[in-house]
């Protein structure tokens, strides 16, 4: 055998080995995750809908895969500081956290350094739901609709004072675009979750609230708060005889809250496919889907590009709200 054949044997068995290795490396990669529980951090306190939808979802998450996926509570900062971590740990699948309207698509807004940029040190993995947001108020007032409200406030501008889950938070948000379209003053009273708000809503010491149905239905069902208007562009099932904030004169509202998983950028593309993959099927389960219908929560689980195009989207809508109502850091 002359050299040169030698050495083209050479060269096209080095391009099998690499070829093959190429198929090989991702299903290897694929088959060793997760290796170990996976963290998932939730920008807030327990009790709120972020913390239900996260751990609604973590729990089938956990029968699917061979390893649990582990809640972590991390409140406080609008959601910066629990980003912060989540953007500096190890791109390997065994990190994720919640994002959602107030994390992704406002704090770029409204916080001048948070130490990470969601749209370059974050992957999104998957969206989780959409839930509708609901504005309720506590039963002693004398509100039955949000015309009620309105026509109060803007006799007495700022006296009515309203929660939130904190600063960016849907809550917020959603009263802030509320503010802007009816053009009243109400007081913000920040607080680190939507349990301990809840607690000084039902309590009276708050008039007003908004969050997603998840952490309020239960409230309304039971007489304990009263739901005025709903942010969504048409009533909702659970709700048939609340109308919408477009309903009551303010065409063209609508805020919802929604949820995805991101991971840390630089993670492999296989791991990201894998971990939506098993979300849509753990959102198709019985326990989540009755769950989430009961709510009139829309589920997700889409690929990764969808969420990353929702997220953009919803960067251009809350730009805009966020400059026009002045939001600040309290």
């Amino acid at each position: 055998m002359t050299k040169s054949h030698w050495n083209r044997r050479l060269t096209l068995k080095a391009f099998l080995a690499s070829t093959l290795a190429s198929f090989l490396k991702p299903a290897v990669s694929q088959v060793n995750w997760p290796n170990r529980p996976i963290r998932f951090i939730v920008p807030f306190v327990p009790g709120g809908t972020s913390d239900i939808v996260a751990r609604t979802v973590a729990q089938e998450l956990s029968r699917q895969l061979p390893y649990p996926v582990v809640i972590e509570n991390k409140a406080g900062g609008g959601g910066v500081p629990a980003m912060q971590e989540v953007s500096k740990a190890a791109p390997d699948g065994h990190t994720m956290i919640l994002g959602h309207v107030g994390s992704l698509a406002v704090n770029p807004f409204i916080f001048n350094n948070t130490g990470y940029d969601v749209n370059r040190d974050f992957a999104p993995v998957t969206l989780l739901a959409k839930v509708p947001s609901l504005f309720v108020v506590h039963p002693d007032l004398p509100f039955e609709s949000l015309k009620d409200l309105v026509a109060y406030a803007k006799r007495y501008p700022g006296k009515l004072n309203y929660g939130s889950a904190g600063n960016a938070s849907a809550g917020h948000l959603a009263m802030e675009y509320l503010k802007l379209a009816t053009g009243i003053e109400m007081t913000h009273i920040p607080y680190k979750g939507t349990g301990p708000a809840l607690t000084d809503l039902l309590a009276g010491r708050l008039q007003a609230f908004s969050a997603g149905t998840p952490a309020l239905l239960q409230h309304i069902r039971s007489g304990k708060l009263r739901a005025i208007a709903t942010g969504t562009p048409a009533r909702i099932s659970s709700l048939p005889n609340v109308p919408t904030v477009s309903e009551s004169g303010y065409k063209g509202f609508e805020s919802v809250q929604w949820y995805g998983l991101l991971v840390p950028a630089q993670t492999p593309e296989n791991i990201i496919k894998r971990l939506q993959e098993e979300s849509f099927k753990a959102l198709r389960t019985p326990n989540v889907a009755e769950r989430f219908a009961s709510e009139d929560a829309l589920i997700g689980g889409g690929p990764a590009a969808e969420f990353a195009a929702l997220i953009t989207q919803q960067q251009r809508v809350w730009k805009d709200v966020v400059i026009k109502a002045n939001i600040r850091v309290d």
